[in-house]
């Protein structure tokens, strides 16, 4: 009998497995071919002409980092839905290079699916940011957001610190990549630290504030403005982010207030202890049995002081 279990609990979770496997194929596209070598630091081929196997490293810009790929919110695409079909053939044509990528709005722009992401608001902000009109229209989608590996964050139960992280580090790939930033411009990348050096606590604001909440214009129809403010333009005010009217309100816990709001109608409560607001790191509970233990004791007081003076008048 025991036997006879112990095979059918095999035999379930062998089922179970299929099953799974067979879901997550379906969502995840097969680019084992592609990643054979873009999935690899180095790569190799039969070199035809010297009928040897040539071992050579991939250019880090068309490295892809498989796991992350896996991970992204496009892991259903296969490279051929967005790469020309004559990428299946190796060695792959030089002509292939000078491809035109495709931008988000040419997927997204005008899909049902997607408008509560209001990507063609996201488009408008884009062309009027920093980025876009000092690069003589270089800046592309692409240059902030991996295609490979782009995964949601504020829309995603991800905790604030997390959201911050993932955000920061599409800035920080580029603003502290010399050669990413040499792409769009002859000069070097600033130090960061140097150049946000009015900051005080630096470490803490880098690693609870994201670079857009003091870097772009806060736009209501948008969860994540991407309208990036020349710097003269930034946010240098304390007063902005530390008090009950918090830009952060509109921006970074903007989601989050929202999704508290429809859930509990507890505003503050996904946002507590995430940061220091003033006036948001409190519980509004807590405020009110403070509130009402206040007022029992006044009111203890006052009828223990009436009881003194009725028994005096006694006496």
């Amino acid at each position: 009998m025991a036997n006879r279990i112990i095979i059918y609990s095999l035999f379930l979770s062998f089922f179970v497995l299929v099953i799974q496997t067979n879901a997550k194929s379906q969502d995840t596209a097969d680019n084992s071919q592609c990643l054979k070598c873009h999935g690899q630091v180095f790569y190799e081929y039969h070199n035809e002409w010297t009928d040897l196997i040539d071992r050579k490293p991939m250019n880090p810009f068309y490295h892809i980092d498989s796991v992350k790929m896996h991970n992204s919110v496009h892991k259903a695409f296969a490279c051929i839905d967005c790469h020309s079909m004559d990428y299946e053939t190796f060695p792959h044509s030089g002509e292939l290079r000078l491809e035109e990528k495709y931008k988000c709005i040419d997927c997204h722009g005008g899909d049902d699916n997607y408008v509560k992401y209001n990507f063609e608001g996201i488009e408008e902000a884009f062309m009027e940011s920093v980025h876009f009109k000092s690069s003589d229209e270089r800046f592309s989608c692409w240059m902030c957001h991996d295609a490979h590996g782009y995964q949601l964050a504020l829309r995603e139960q991800m905790p604030i610190k997390d959201v911050v992280s993932l955000s920061n580090k599409m800035c920080l790939n580029c603003h502290t990549n010399k050669f990413k930033y040499g792409l769009l411009s002859e000069d070097v990348p600033k130090d960061i630290n140097a150049i946000h050096s009015w900051l005080p606590n630096q470490v803490n604001h880098f690693n609870k504030v994201r670079c857009v909440d003091c870097h772009t214009q806060v736009q209501n129809d948008l969860l994540v403005s991407h309208k990036i403010l020349p710097k003269e333009e930034a946010l240098k005010s304390c007063v902005q982010c530390h008090s009950s009217n918090s830009v952060l309100m509109e921006s970074l816990y903007a989601y989050r207030i929202q999704e508290s709001r429809e859930s509990s109608g507890f505003i503050n409560a996904t946002i507590l202890n995430e940061g220091y607001i003033i006036g948001a790191n409190r519980n509004r509970t807590l405020n009110i049995v403070s509130i009402v233990i206040f007022g029992l004791l006044i009111l203890g007081l006052a009828i223990h002081l009436t009881l003194r003076l009725i028994f005096i008048k006694k006496k």
